[in-house]
Formats: structure tokens, C-alpha cells, sequence
């Protein structure tokens, strides 16, 4: 295995061709307020996204909640500041 093969793509050499579609899972608390949190977060990152397209699952124990908001993806940048802020709130647990 090459040296090369172990390292990132750069932003130049990402799979991903930007605008696209990506789509978030995110885990949190099953509080009122995240749904509005993470509505917030996003919109703030992808202006265009619809409140109305953001999917949501309660866990089988009803203590958890995931949310899937398929954002518009512009660069890798626009996706690291929105991981970031989404990771960064305390309702949060996990994105992906």
C-alpha cells in the first residue's frame, strides 16, 4: 500500500461533487427543543433547506429521538461548520 492511499482527499480531489444532496442523521435527547435547534443550525448553513422534509424517528424507549435532514451540500467547508455546530450542542448526541 502507497503512502498516498493512506492519506484524506484534499478538497480538489473529494469524492463529492458539490452542490449535492447529503443527507444528516442526528441523534439527541427526545426534548421538545431539539427539533428546533437543529432547524435553526441548518438553515443557518443551508438557507433553502424545507423544515418540512426533516424526517423524525422516536427510539423504541421513546428517551432518544433521530432526526434526517437532507441538506444541500456547497463544499466541504459548508458541511465541517455545519458538523460542527450540530456536535457542538448540548441536546445532541451523535451526527452522522
Amino acid at each position: 500500500m502507497s503512502e498516498n492511499a493512506l492519506q484524506p482527499p484534499s478538497e480538489q480531489e473529494s469524492l463529492i461533487e458539490y452542490p449535492c444532496a447529503f443527507p444528516l442523521k442526528i441523534m439527541g435527547k427526545a426534548e421538545d427543543s431539539l427539533a428546533d435547534a437543529v432547524l435553526a443550525i441548518v438553515t443557518r448553513h443551508d438557507p433553502e433547506f424545507v423544515a418540512s422534509t426533516m424526517e423524525m424517528r422516536a427510539s423504541s424507549g421513546g428517551k432518544y429521538v433521530s432526526l434526517t435532514c437532507t441538506v444541500t451540500a456547497t463544499s466541504r467547508p459548508m458541511l465541517d461548520a455545519l458538523y460542527m455546530e450540530l456536535t457542538g450542542h448540548p441536546l445532541v448526541k451523535v451526527v452522522l
